[in-house]
Order: structure tokens, then C-alpha cells, then sequence
């Protein structure tokens, strides 16, 4: 598979990684299963895609364990890439940014991978009860202890978006707490949503770090399987499956996005792909700072993730998905 690299460190990783939160988290519990998700982490280091994303949160803890499992066998073969900052209760999710508890969690999170170093170690969120410097302190401590490669941000939770061209404004915020982090410790990577129903990225973001060395990860590249065509519209979700109340997710906007998916399917049978392939393709071709992480939780989908590596869209499939419909269903 063909390389990236991202941050001033130059960390090399494989050009699609894996998304490893479906595992045990925020999709359909009743489609969890231990052994699939083992396989699907086999599936992906032995496809190339050797970014494995995961999160202290995710279970919460259960995910990790998983991938320590992998990792006990193939640790040389992984780039492992967690995050630290937010806890699970019963009823909600809190950040949590103090710098003694940073560093608990991180001492948590290498005993459950079982390795001695975290090559990314991400903040899931920033803690607005705490300085933001104070935890990247933290964090960049980690760093000269060892524990840690290198340093990652989150900025996956904006919401404002009603189409391509709006929501330009959505991540000026994680800018300036970006520029505010830089003067304690470098960045070397950001995490943010980047599809080709969600381009927000593309207008600010993603200048900012290619213009400073800054990798970044696509974050649901297939808009959280819609972009895959394997959604019925009207097929409902589980409960707790965050696409149940996401507005992009009823039955009426699932019908009236199909344009975006039936676009893809024309692009990806002149090349013999699926549109699944197609839209991280395009998500590659972006920026060569860029890294999908497609989340998923079955090996044959990581494994035909990895081949949309090799797939070299024309200019008349740019065009096209340029001429997509924007997508229909907005957070506001």
C-alpha cells in the first residue's frame, strides 16, 4: 500500500487506515462480535492499512483490550493511534483534561494494548474547566517519558453543517485552540470529519495543517456507511447506534441523499470499484497530508477499504462528484 507520512516527525503510515470504534461502540450492538473484530484487525495489517484508531472510550476500555490482543502478536507490523479526555458515566460523557488524570489514563491505555509506546496519542476533547495548555502539557510530558510518539487533536465533534459550502466558519475555533497548543508541544495530526457529503474540512482545516506539516485524519470518509450504498433508506437503527438521531440518518433524508450515492456508483463501475472505494479515493486525493480511517467492523470491508488505495480517479470523476447534490439532513 502505497505510504504517508504526517507531522513535522514524519511518522509513515499506510495511506487507509482503520477505524476500529464500530468494534465495540456507537453502531449496532447486536452486529458486535469478538472474533470478527480480531479478524478485521488481521484483515487490515495484512492489507497494508496498519493505522490502527482506537480510543480509552470506546467500550469504554473493551476496545483497546481488543487491539492489545493484535498487538501482542504484530505489535512491529501496527501504528497505533488512541485518545485520552473524555470518561463514560451512566447517563453521559465528560471531558476530563486535568494532567493527573491524562497520564493515568495513558498508563491505562499501554497496559490494555499491551505495548511500552503509543505511536499517536490523541485529546478526544478539550476539558473547558482546563487551560487546554495545561493538558497538552501533560501530554507532551508523555512524550518525553517515552510513553508516547507523538501528539494528536480531535476536532470531530462540530455539528454546523447544511450543505458543501456551509459551516465555513465550524472549525475557526479548533484553529485557535490549534495555534494555542503549538506553543507548548508540536502537533502532528488532526482528526476531523472529511467526506464527500462533509467537505467542511477542506475550506480551513486542512490548509492550516498542510501548510504547517500537520497530517490529518479523515474521520468517517464514508459518512458513517451512508456512503457505502449498502443503507436501505427506512431501514431503521438500534437505539443506541448514533445514527438513529443523526438528522442525514431518517428514512426522508436517506431517501433524498441517494443522488450522492447513485453519483458514486456511476464513478465506480468505470473503474470496477464500489462506491465505498470510490469516496475514500476521493478523500485521499484530497491532500497527500491526508489519511483516511474508515471505521468498520467486518475484515472483507478493511480488506476492500485497502485496495481504494489503488484507485487513480480521472478528471472526469472528479467533475462529477463535484457536481454531486449536497447532502440533505443538518445538525442546526
Amino acid at each position: 500500500m502505497e505510504r504517508r507520512t504526517i507531522g513535522a516527525t514524519a511518522l509513515e503510515v499506510g495511506a487507509i487506515g482503520l477505524g476500529c470504534m464500530p468494534m465495540h461502540w456507537a453502531y449496532s450492538a447486536s452486529q458486535q462480535n469478538g472474533g470478527d473484530a480480531l479478524r478485521t484487525v488481521h484483515a487490515a495489517l495484512d492489507a497494508g492499512s496498519n493505522l490502527l484508531d482506537t480510543a480509552d472510550m470506546y467500550g469504554p476500555f473493551t476496545n483497546e483490550l481488543l487491539v492489545g490482543r493484535v498487538l501482542r502478536e504484530r505489535r512491529a507490523e501496527a501504528f497505533v493511534s488512541t485518545k485520552c479526555g473524555l470518561l463514560v458515566g451512566d447517563q453521559h460523557i465528560v471531558a476530563n483534561g486535568r494532567p493527573g488524570y491524562v497520564k493515568r489514563a495513558c498508563d491505562a491505555s499501554l497496559r490494555r494494548l499491551q505495548t511500552d509506546v503509543i505511536d499517536l496519542y490523541q485529546l478526544h476533547r478539550p476539558d473547558p474547566e482546563v487551560p487546554v495548555e495545561e493538558t497538552w502539557g501533560a501530554m507532551a510530558e508523555l512524550v518525553s517519558a517515552g510513553k508516547v510518539r507523538a501528539l494528536g487533536w480531535c476536532a470531530v465533534g462540530a455539528r454546523a453543517r447544511s450543505g458543501y459550502g456551509a459551516g465555513s466558519g465550524m472549525y475557526d475555533a479548533t484553529i485557535r485552540q490549534l495555534e494555542r497548543v503549538q506553543q507548548v508541544f508540536p502537533v502532528s495530526c488532526v482528526q476531523a470529519e472529511l467526506s464527500v457529503w462533509s467537505r467542511e474540512a477542506l475550506e480551513r482545516l486542512v490548509p492550516w495543517c498542510a501548510s504547517r506539516g500537520v497530517g490529518v485524519l479523515a474521520a468517517m470518509p464514508l459518512g458513517n456507511g451512508f456512503l457505502s450504498g449498502t443503507l436501505t433508506p427506512g431501514q431503521g437503527f438500534e437505539p443506541e447506534d448514533v445514527r438513529a438521531r443523526h438528522p442525514r440518518f431518517t428514512a426522508e433524508m436517506m431517501a433524498a441523499n441517494q443522488p450522492i450515492v447513485a453519483g458514486l456508483r456511476r464513478v465506480a463501475r468505470r473503474h470496477g470499484a464500489t462506491p465505498a472505494q470510490v469516496a475514500l479515493a476521493w478523500v485521499l486525493a484530497s491532500s497527500r497530508h491526508v489519511v483516511p480511517v474508515p471505521g468498520t467492523k467486518k475484515a472483507e470491508w478493511a480488506a476492500q477499504n485497502a485496495e481504494a488505495a489503488r484507485l487513480r480517479l480521472t478528471a472526469e470523476d472528479f467533475a462529477e462528484i463535484a457536481a454531486l447534490p449536497p447532502a440533505m439532513g443538518s445538525w442546526d
